[in-house]
């Protein structure tokens, strides 16, 4: 099924696209070429070939999750702008709610 360049045109005024004819033409050309590939793909015989979401194996490269020494309460707490020593943290606008 080859598109037309009207089907073309309509489709670009869809997509709120502003095509010249020259550009609808070569257009039309260009998917005209697309929509024959995937019907020559729709032809191949993948019953035996399993679905899958990427082409190659991926693994996750991710680090071991072990714990390390941080820095210390005051001198993190030393870097805020308002600090509540009591509770240990940063005092912060309330952004949630009354």
């Amino acid at each position: 099924m080859a598109l037309t360049r009207e089907e073309v045109g309509r489709v670009a005024v869809l997509a709120r696209l502003a095509l010249t004819h020259d550009e609808t033409d070569r257009l039309t050309h260009h998917l005209n070429d697309l929509l024959g590939q995937f019907a020559h793909l729709q032809e191949l015989d993948t019953e035996d070939v399993p679905p899958t979401s990427h082409a190659v194996p991926v693994q996750a490269t991710l680090r071991e999750d072990v714990a390390r020494p941080s820095l210390p309460r005051e001198a993190v707490l030393a870097n805020g702008p308002q600090v509540d020593p009591e509770a240990g943290g940063f005092i912060v606008p309330q952004v949630i709610g009354e």
